[in-house]
């Protein structure tokens, strides 16, 4: 079965997973970890994508973008992916691919679902372990957001600006979401459409970004069509 295409349309937020192949490492030390985020500051602005959020772990990373264009975001990452993989190998005395496969993504409800992802992102390092809070963690964008530091590199979404009328009611705000977490429910929602490629909305929001493409946006509903109602029969 060939696979679909990815779902991509401008002026939506994108939630995006690129994972190490076989899970192994895709950064081996914190100049790596420079490195990767220099490739995303230099080609973000060049592909016409804004990135509102991110989280590098060890063998993934985890992006929330919105693009201008239907190409900027595979433009984006292949950008990334293939100048990433030469300065990888190269400096590691390795060769071959990194990545597993081609990268996820979920396009998303902006209303809906735009803070909690950029709290799900927020808490990775937190969920695997690795500080007890995310402000601990200097490889996100997440100090950036609550007022701890400045990172070139993300473009705050308008949601966040509404979070209050000054900088530190935003960032005062946005720190009480990112403490009250996200359900497991949500967390369940934006782990499986980013993986699955699947849309992530509310039933009025999926039907309608339907309508305007040919490409499914959601899985079917499972089990065998329900026939009509017969009228009865006597005897049966």
């Amino acid at each position: 079965m060939a696979r679909q295409p990815r779902l991509t349309v401008p002026g939506y937020p994108h939630h995006v997973i690129q994972r190490g192949n076989n899970r192994q490492p895709i950064v081996l030390d914190d100049a790596d970890r420079l490195r990767l985020l220099a490739l995303l500051a230099e080609h973000a602005p060049r592909c016409k994508v804004a990135l509102h959020a991110y989280v590098l772990m060890d063998n993934h990373f985890h992006l929330l973008a919105t693009p201008e264009t239907p190409d900027g975001l595979p433009q984006l990452m292949q950008a990334v992916g293939r100048s990433y993989v030469r300065y990888f190998n190269n400096r590691h005395g390795r060769s071959g691919t990194l990545w597993e496969g081609r990268y996820k993504s979920a396009l998303i409800e902006t209303d809906r679902y735009l803070l909690a992802c950029m709290v799900y992102i927020d808490l990775n390092p937190v969920r695997a372990g690795m500080v007890a809070e995310p402000a601990q963690y200097p490889w996100s964008s997440h100090r950036h957001c609550i007022g701890q530091g400045v990172d070139k590199l993300v473009t705050p979404h308008a949601l966040l600006w509404n979070l209050g009328n000054t900088p530190f009611s935003r960032e005062a705000a946005y720190r009480e979401l990112v403490q009250a977490g996200v359900s497991p429910q949500q967390q369940e929602a934006l782990t499986h459409t980013a993986l699955t490629g699947w849309a992530l909305g509310s039933e009025p929001f999926l039907k309608a970004l339907q309508e305007g493409t040919t490409r499914r946006i959601a899985p079917g509903k499972r089990g065998r069509p329900r026939l009509p109602d017969r009228p009865d029969t006597p005897g049966l």
